[in-house]
């Protein structure tokens, strides 16, 4: 007999033609044993014939063998001798000329070494000896689609753990290391590269230290591949996290600098990407001191792809600031939110002298709310170089004072400015607005020295107008004559209005405004807008300095509180820029989060920033802690009141999280109103609000939840009536609701919504409202409260088993066999008020109805020992009623009726929910 081909065997229809047997559940898979004894073949033995096809001329021969070898080694398997014959055979096969044939032996790799695996103590060796070898050989396999198979059977075997350690260290990592040497060649490098960063994933900490982070540092400053890098960058969170924070501050955090400022902006979106990751396996220090201003340059790119990854990942990098002692917020290992007091006296997660260090130790919320050299502000006007006095901190605080430089330095190193820049947006001090020239006793001043008197800024800038006299006197003529005792300052007597000056500063101002790559072009309308509303702002700050400096509420030479002079002359933008601050993550981070819900932020950077944002604010608001939560309310309102129905849903569906973060008290006040709003929006919002409806409840005071119980029914009712995941949704989170109210509210409230529910046209909704129904009868007679039970009972009674539609009355059935499934109603009440009911179903004339009662008394009812008893009266009539079934028409009925409990299998559920 000629030989037949066996992929026209394997394909063909009849194998009985030829002789064959389909020893296998799928055609498809037969098993090639079955070959071995086609007829015709001489007296040669199935391996004889199997080595006569393995080495076949014919390719497809070759090819179907290398896909069969499971089987085939699984048949053999019983005999030793016969077992390392086709072992020689798969090694033979590894080397064939074909790729093809090459490429099905790998891919039949992971299964026999899952086999060798389970039966080590048979084949000791084999896997180490032959078929790793393979493995690590084709890495190097000219043939891409081979390498390729090469490369994801291995990443198979090492995430199985189906390869030693001392076979990684000594046959896989040589040749990798090889790969992605400098004179190799381009394309295995790029491959090895990306192995190399998933191997580390696998491997112990210690290994990928020795072996494999030498070799990424190296190919992290590949200067001819921008591919290696960029795979290097994609990867390097992994890397971080598999050789820790020690080796990471050391080795990677250098490259991961240099890869962040490479060339490309491709490699600068990568590590945007994985910043969280790399963030997370830094120090509080590092973190801080050279991470965030990194992060800030990454949202400032040129490049709008990688501001907007930045954008997406600055609420995750925010999220590794968080220190749970000092937030008093824990996160538990199984998922849910705990709150304990904070520690007292803990600093923030950073050392003193670090970029942004506040200037006080607690972390009382006065300290957080006026954290030192943070978020300079613009410089106020009414000072000049000849007049100014520098300020100095008050010896009572046991602060020395810190001249304007050094103040610029510390906040270039946080904002990325430089100490020029920094040094115009210096935060003004009390002593440079136009007050008392003449302090009195324990003031906080000091005497000027010529360190603080010069400064490069103020020596070449020109000085700025005085306009306070002009309006001094324009306030004095419209207010009246003043108290006689005190005179009026100096200063405000020695200079005249000049408002051409002013409209130069700003227009020397705007110029450095525009160079941010974020801001658009403006119209000349909107130029002359800004002008106007940037001289207005300046009036308005002269006016409450004036206003300030003659309050006839002052006495008159006397001294008055520090602290309260300085929120007295505190403009008002000053003292909303003032509440924004905070000491727990650098002010620039939050200044970047909360500026994604600004408009100009989705044309220039992503449409969906907004998102990104409500997104990661609870994350933010976890880190922040409750007590700084005024740093993010109002980007919070904003968020819920976006005109995009993507961004509401966002914040509905993570709102119980954050009304656990913030506490019953602040929910009660900034959360509650816009869970109202989201009450009455789109269903696409009001879903996540009800997901989460009894995750938010519970959370809030007994008082404020009462409010709720009305607006629950506003739940059935939805935009689209086809949308009864909604309602059955609903039916779930009110099972669960009615342990936050009395039986009373349930039974005024509640119980009508699940009558409702079980009338639903769609019978997922009705099935699930029945479990409801049963669990508000729990709740009555849990709570001793039989007269809204019973009351309950007959509402049941009149509207489901006197109902006119079949499906009333089934549900009828259904209710009766879960109320006593779950003994959620004492016995003796249940026979004397739901079982006539029930058992007058027999005569209903819908089959489907007598199906649900033969399943309940058969399989329910009769189960349980009360009913059981000899004695009791109404086991002859439960009987007689199940021998009626018996004897039913309807074969099912009959079926459901003879059914033994405990024998019902899954195809007679499944004929049940048919009948349904």
């Amino acid at each position: 007999m000629a030989e037949i081909p066996l992929y026209f065997v394997d394909l063909h229809d009849d194998l009985d033609d030829y002789g064959f047997e389909d020893y296998g559940p799928d055609r498809d898979s037969m098993r090639l044993t079955a070959f071995l004894d086609v007829p015709g073949q001489g007296n040669l033995p199935p391996l004889a014939r199997l080595e006569k096809y393995a080495f076949s001329e014919n390719v497809f021969n070759r090819q179907i063998i290398a896909r069969g070898l499971n089987d085939i080694l699984r048949d053999f398997s019983n005999n030793e001798e016969d077992f390392l014959t086709v072992m020689e055979i798969v090694v033979r096969l590894s080397e064939d000329a074909e790729p093809t044939v090459r490429t099905d032996l790998m891919e039949q790799i992971p299964p026999i070494a899952v086999f060798l695996q389970e039966n080590r103590s048979n084949f000791p060796g084999v896997l180490t000896d032959c078929l790793t070898p393979i493995v690590v050989r084709y890495l190097t396999d000219p043939n891409n689609q081979v390498r390729k198979s090469s490369q994801e059977v291995l990443l198979i075997l090492l995430e199985q753990d189906l390869i030693s350690q001392h076979d990684i260290e000594n046959k896989v990592c040589p040749i990798l290391l090889a790969l992605s040497a400098p004179d190799s060649d381009d394309e295995y490098k790029a491959e090895a590269v990306n192995i190399i960063c998933k191997l580390a994933s696998v491997l112990n900490k210690s290994t990928v230290e020795r072996l494999l982070l030498p070799r990424f540092c190296e190919l992290c400053g590949d200067g001819k591949l921008f591919q290696v890098r960029k795979v290097c960058a994609t990867n390097f969170g992994d890397i971080c996290h598999a050789v820790g924070q020690e080796a990471t501050e050391k080795f990677l955090i250098p490259k991961f600098l240099e890869l962040c400022s490479d060339n490309v902006w491709g490699m600068r979106k990568a590590c945007a990407e994985c910043f969280m990751a790399v963030s997370y396996s830094a120090s509080p220090e590092v973190r801080r001191a050279q991470l965030s201003p990194l992060f800030i340059r990454l949202i400032s790119d040129p490049c709008r792809w990688v501001r907007q990854a930045a954008f997406q990942s600055l609420g995750p990098f925010i999220s590794t600031f968080a220190n749970p002692p000092r937030a008093g917020l824990y996160i538990g290992e199984d998922g849910p939110l705990s709150i304990r007091p904070p520690a007292r006296g803990l600093d923030s997660d950073f050392t003193p002298g670090s970029p942004g260090t506040g200037s006080c130790g607690s972390t009382s919320s006065a300290c957080s709310a006026r954290p030192a050299l943070t978020e300079p502000d613009l410089p106020t006007e009414g000072t000049s170089a000849g007049t100014s006095n520098f300020p100095c901190r008050s010896s009572s605080r046991g602060m020395m004072g810190n001249s304007v430089e050094d103040s610029a330095l510390a906040g270039a190193e946080l904002t990325g400015l430089s100490p020029e820049a920094s040094a115009t947006l210096k935060l003004p001090e009390r002593n440079d607005l136009p007050v008392n020239s003449h302090p009195g006793p324990g003031s906080w001043t000091c005497p000027e020295s010529p360190e603080d008197v010069f400064n490069n800024f103020l020596y070449w800038r020109t000085p700025l107008p005085d306009i306070s006299k002009d309006l001094e006197e324009l306030l004095l003529s419209e207010a009246g004559p003043r108290e006689k005792g005190c005179s009026r300052p100096e200063a405000v007597q020695n200079s005249c209005v000049a408002r051409s000056e002013i409209q130069k500063v700003l227009d020397s101002l705007q110029e450095h405004v525009m160079d941010d790559p974020d801001v658009q072009d403006p119209s000349p309308a909107s130029d002359n807008q800004m002008a106007l509303s940037a001289s207005s702002s300046q009036k308005e700050l002269s006016v409450a300095r004036i206003l300030q400096s003659t309050d006839p509420g002052e006495p008159c030479g006397g001294v008055r509180d520090p602290l309260e002079t300085e929120q007295r002359h505190l403009p008002a933008p000053l003292e909303e820029n003032k509440s924004k601050l905070q000491d727990v993550i650098p002010q620039p981070l939050l200044d970047q989060y909360v500026s994604m819900t600004d408009p100009a932020r989705a044309q220039t950077v992503d449409t969906d920033i907004a998102k990104h944002c409500a997104y990661s604010l609870p994350g933010v608001a976890l880190t922040l802690g409750r007590q700084n939560w005024h740093c993010l309310k109002d980007t919070y309102e904003t968020l819920a009141s976006d005109v995009q129905w993507k961004v509401r849903r966002t914040l509905a569906f993570s709102i119980h999280e954050l009304a656990a973060i913030l506490g019953d008290q602040l929910t009660a006040a900034d959360l509650v109103p816009i869970f109202n709003g989201f009450l009455k929006d789109l269903d696409e919002v009001r879903i996540g609000i009800l997901k989460h409806l009894y995750d938010f409840l519970k959370l809030l005071h007994e008082d404020k939840r009462r409010e709720y119980l009305y607006q629950l029914q506003e739940f059935v009712v939805t935009d689209n009536s086809r949308n009864w995941r909604f309602r059955y949704e609903l039916a779930e989170q009110l099972i669960l609701i009615l342990e936050l109210y009395n039986p009373h509210d349930v039974y005024d409230y509640l119980m009508h919504i699940a009558l409702k529910l079980c009338a639903d046209k769609v019978s997922e909704v009705r099935w699930i409202s029945f479990k409801l129904v049963v669990a508000i009868l729990q709740k009555f007679y849990s709570h001793s409260e039989s007269a809204l039970g019973l009351a309950f009972v007959h509402e049941l009674i009149v509207r489901f088993r006197h109902c006119a539609k079949w499906v009333g009355r089934q549900a009828f059935a259904f209710i009766c066999q879960a109320v006593v499934s779950e003994e959620c109603i004492p016995a003796d009440q249940f026979v004397e008020h739901l079982l006539p009911s029930l058992l007058s179903l027999v005569s209903d004339p819908v089959p489907n109805v007598r199906v649900l009662l033969a399943r309940a008394l058969r399989q329910t009812l009769l189960e349980k020992a009360y009913l059981r008893n000899a004695g009791n009266p109404h086991l002859e009539v439960i009987e007689e009623t199940i021998l009626a079934l018996q004897s039913d028409p309807d074969p099912d009925v009959s079926f459901f009726a003879t059914l033994q409990p405990k024998r019902r299998s899954t195809a007679d559920s499944r004929v049940l929910e048919e009948r349904n």
